[in-house]
């Protein structure tokens, strides 16, 4: 088997009026999407989302992957991975006329990577006729605890919310604080926290994530005061990525499990995060650290220091396939992540639906590849035209 075409198909996914919702970054009014596709001489084509900004994606899979792909086996996923995070050193210092930097194998470079990877494990297990999880190590699990990721009612409406979550069957529900409260906070944070555990009782687990929103003494006060809620994790209370020593000041001075990934790309930044001793789990998400490739390493790695796993899974159903077939193969994948944004790209890009059992677990698709169908891209490119623009209004 050949490689015959890399693409990417870019879609926008407009979020009627009545289904957005605000955060601390702003009121979200559509869903960007850039899915990688590989083609093949056999007829198979692989799947993967690249998690950037789409026109960037497009180009870097397009004009800087795509020569180094064409022709390979797409079987052989550990050796393209190390040739096209090498080569695109070269590839974008050549391209743009100046020495190489940075960005090359930490910024967006490593988003689009994340898709080509994916979308070839995706090619491997249809090879196959294999489940990716069986190739990742055969699995440890066939369903996933999840959680339900959401809370940013006010309080007015925050037990609410999270009942509706509890009776989906989710028996673990995260909340957003932090910079959504402001100029409130914490005062507000904390209200609809304690809401929350009232409402929900002590057989819910709830977390609370701050967008890395604080400066670190805000962080370690709103900690500590949260404690007696018996808070399960704080998540991005300052972002890994910016401060990284005040991430690992907060978490010894609080007595909260401290979480964070999302934003990191490579196993060399999770690395930093575990020497700096400054978080309890870890979050990589598959569509921007690297993949699920460097998602198994960044697992490894994290086992290999005792801590545990609980994938970033923000974005259209094919990440959320993907981290399903990672969490399966994962012995420290704790919770997994169900994003409770009314996003259409997450619930009407597959053939089968995306959803969570009575019990609040999810079951991992058993199917070759990702083990999931996309619906015809001819349908998709008419009913999702890609438009250009900000996916989010700021707050004023």
């Amino acid at each position: 088997m050949k490689i015959t075409d890399v693409r990417v198909l870019l879609l926008s996914a407009p979020i009627p009026p009545e289904r957005r919702w605000t955060s601390d970054l702003g009121t979200t009014i559509k869903q960007d999407a850039a899915i990688v596709a590989v083609d093949t001489d056999e007829g198979l084509t692989g799947y993967g989302e690249a998690k950037g900004t789409p026109v960037v994606m497009k180009t870097i899979v397009e004009e800087v992957f795509r020569p180094t792909l064409l022709g390979q086996d797409p079987t052989r996923v550990e050796l393209l991975w190390e040739r096209l995070y090498s080569g695109s050193r070269a590839a974008l210092a050549l391209r743009h006329g100046r020495p190489y930097h940075r960005a090359g194998n930490r910024g967006e470079t490593i988003h689009a990577l994340s898709g080509v990877d994916t979308a070839l494990w995706d090619l491997f297990g249809k090879r196959l006729g294999l489940p990716v999880y069986r190739l990742l190590g055969g699995g440890v699990r066939d369903r996933l605890p999840a959680y339900a990721s959401g809370g940013w009612a006010p309080p007015e409406h925050t037990a609410e919310e999270l009942l509706g979550y509890r009776e989906q069957g989710f028996r673990a529900i995260k909340i957003r604080v932090g910079g959504l409260d402001e100029p409130r906070f914490p005062q507000q944070s904390l209200e609809r926290l304690r809401i929350g555990r009232e409402a929900l009782g002590p057989d819910v687990a709830l977390m609370m994530d701050a967008h890395g929103a604080l400066t670190v003494d805000r962080a370690i006060r709103f900690g500590r005061a949260a404690a007696e809620l018996d808070i399960t994790w704080f998540e991005e209370p300052v972002l890994a990525t910016d401060d990284l020593p005040g991430l690992a000041e907060v978490r010894r001075a609080i007595p909260i499990p401290v979480a964070t990934g999302e934003s990191e790309t490579t196993r060399f930044a999770f690395r930093e995060i575990i020497d700096a001793r400054a978080a309890d789990i870890l979050q990589p998400d598959v569509a921007v650290c690297g993949g699920l490739t460097e998602a198994r390493r960044i697992a490894a790695l994290a086992h290999a220091h005792g801590i545990a796993l609980a994938p970033h899974v923000w974005g259209t159903a094919l990440l959320w396939a993907a981290s399903l077939q990672l969490g399966a193969a994962t012995p420290n994948c704790v919770l997994f992540e169900f994003c409770q944004a009314p996003f259409p790209l997450l619930y009407d890009l597959l053939t089968t639906p995306v959803r969570v059992d009575p019990d609040g677990l999810v079951s991992v698709p058993g199917g070759p590849g990702l083990g999931v169908e996309l619906q015809p891209e001819a349908e998709l490119r008419r009913k999702y035209p890609y438009v250009p623009g900000p996916t989010i209004i700021p707050r004023s």
